[in-house]
């Protein structure tokens, strides 16, 4: 075990994966359990990710049948987590200018925002997010690709 803690900024689409099995819940699911380990992570995301969550699971209700009770259910669950929340109010600014520059969107440009302030890496399980945010940033890591995620890799940097 190393005295090293996990910091990451995540998107909504590595979150959905803890509630709905996809490909890459395992990851997921290793990744969020770091969150009850004796030197815990650190899980960041703007406080748009949980809107993006509902979205998400609404798709799912309306599209597969996913009962609503158990997509509030899934919402309390996702609450109790122990995740660091950043206001979207205090990214916006930087956010649309990056969005405007790159060409990215402004959701795109809120998680890669924060990850730049934060000088952390941001995990994604949409490969389409992630291509656009590491060919602009190289900070993006597809769930995929980090099947051990490693504190001493993606420990908290120069803060």
């Amino acid at each position: 075990m190393t005295d090293a803690p996990l910091w990451l900024v995540v998107d909504a689409s590595v979150g959905i994966k803890l509630f709905v099995s996809e490909d890459y819940s395992d990851k997921v699911h290793n990744l969020f359990e770091q969150l009850a380990a004796d030197i815990p992570a650190i899980l960041y995301m703007p406080d748009l990710f949980y809107l993006e969550y509902t979205n998400i699971l609404l798709k799912y209700t309306r599209r597969f049948g996913w009962s609503l009770e158990d997509s509030r259910a899934d919402l309390v669950d996702l609450g109790r987590l122990s995740l660091r929340v950043v206001p979207t109010a205090d990214l916006m600014e930087d956010s649309l200018l990056l969005a405007a520059v790159q060409n990215i969107t402004g959701y795109d440009a809120c998680y890669a925002v924060l990850a730049t302030r934060l000088d952390l890496s941001l995990v994604s399980a949409d490969e389409s997010r992630w291509q656009r945010l590491l060919a602009h940033f190289g900070l993006a890591l597809w769930i995929f690709e980090h099947s051990m995620l490693s504190p001493s890799i993606f420990k908290r940097r120069g803060l």
